[in-house]
């Protein structure tokens, strides 16, 4: 078990300036797909929107409540997802997925800031929190098709 002291070493200050610098915090007037999701132990929730064209993310916006953690995440994904396809969200779901509870290595450019995240791994309640902006794309971007 965890004592405080590692507790407050994992809110860095990169996660820190990451949450509190959050891009895409708009949603979207028109949105090709919306998602929600919650993470249930914690409370943290999300609503993302995706634009697209093609195969392509050209429009993100999201609405985030979640602890540091999750608003870190939430900021790197929407600092990157234009341009993205659903593949390529994906794949930087299961790398993040794999980094958390597998020993995985950092998600991949041009999601790798991800691996700010890794002191994370040791506290397994903060998962669902770091995964909802990954999660509720792939749902938004199912949910334009």
């Amino acid at each position: 078990m965890s004592n405080d002291t590692d507790l407050i070493k994992l809110y860095s200050a990169r996660i820190l300036a990451l949450a509190a610098d959050m891009p895409g915090l708009e949603r979207l007037s028109a949105p090709s797909g919306t998602a929600h999701r919650r993470a249930p132990l914690c409370g943290s929730n999300i609503t993302v929107d995706v634009a697209l064209e093609g195969d392509k993310i050209t429009g993100f916006g999201q609405d985030v409540k979640a602890c540091a953690l999750g608003q870190a995440a939430a900021s790197v994904v929407a600092a990157n997802a234009i341009g993205c396809t659903r593949a390529e969200i994906q794949t930087a779901h299961d790398q993040l997925l794999a980094m958390l509870r597998s020993e995985g290595q950092a998600p991949d450019a041009p999601f790798d800031e991800l691996k700010v995240l890794l002191p994370a791994r040791e506290y397994k309640n903060r998962h669902a929190s770091i995964m909802l902006c990954l999660d509720a794309t792939l749902d938004a971007i199912d949910a334009a098709a």
